[in-house]
């Protein structure tokens, strides 16, 4: 495992690079950030999905405000600097950043296709990478304000997944119901909800962990790139 370097218009950021050992890869995942930044989880998720074969890369999306930033959710105070950093990101530059991403990505290994996977600040980031980029695939782990995107949905011509915690404290049962609602007969959209389970349920170690869950959704997930990465 490695890092690189992505060069946009405003700079340079780093991205972690997880290689398969199997050539060619299956595919390319994107894998985007929660608000702890590419952290030990990250880059574990990452690793997974070179073990299965596809190159994954987890773009440093916080790199304007702090670079490097590698956090967990164990403390009040890497809470507060998690919120801190949330709160002074830039939706539209950390998409314009997973574009540049995957464009550096498809340019290392020419003729796969590329997707993307996020989690929490991540999941509403992945929504977007469906609408705004060239992805070829979107999956959104508990995305977070989604239902103020929803008009964007115009714009989804691409395969995305969503999952959704019926118990996420951070997104209410009136965004549920929004999302639900707004992706309904969408040819391009699928979304399960999980009851019972809670924001980060699929963050190993952390405070709402369910494996039952966690392992139903990452297998949805395996099975959707399977289905539209791969050939």
């Amino acid at each position: 495992m490695s890092y690189a370097t992505v060069t946009v218009s405003d700079g340079t950021f780093d991205v972690y690079v997880a290689r398969p050992a199997q050539h060619p890869a299956r595919g390319i995942v994107v894998v985007i950030q929660e608000i702890f930044g590419v952290n030990a989880v990250m880059r574990a998720v990452a690793d997974g999905y070179a073990l299965d074969g596809y190159l994954a890369v987890c773009p440093d999306l916080f790199w304007r405000i702090e670079p490097g930033v590698d956090i967990t959710d164990k403390s009040e105070a890497e809470w507060q600097k998690a919120f801190s950093l949330y709160r002074a990101f830039d939706v539209a530059s950390g998409v314009a950043d997973i574009q540049a991403t995957l464009t550096w990505a498809r340019g290392q290994f020419p003729g796969l296709k590329a997707g993307a996977v996020g989690y929490c600040l991540g999941g509403l980031l992945a929504f977007l990478t469906a609408a705004r980029t060239d992805a070829d695939a979107a999956i959104s782990y508990y995305g977070v304000g989604i239902e103020g995107h929803l008009d964007e949905l115009a714009n989804v011509r691409k395969p995305l997944l969503l999952h959704v915690a019926a118990a996420d404290k951070f997104v209410p049962p009136a965004a549920q119901a929004a999302i639900a609602a707004g992706v309904a007969g969408h040819a391009q959209v699928s979304l399960h909800i999980y009851d019972g389970l809670d924001h980060a349920f699929a963050r190993v170690g952390g405070e709402h962990f369910d494996a039952a869950g966690a392992d139903l959704a990452n297998a949805r997930t395996r099975a959707f790139f399977a289905a539209h990465l791969e050939g």
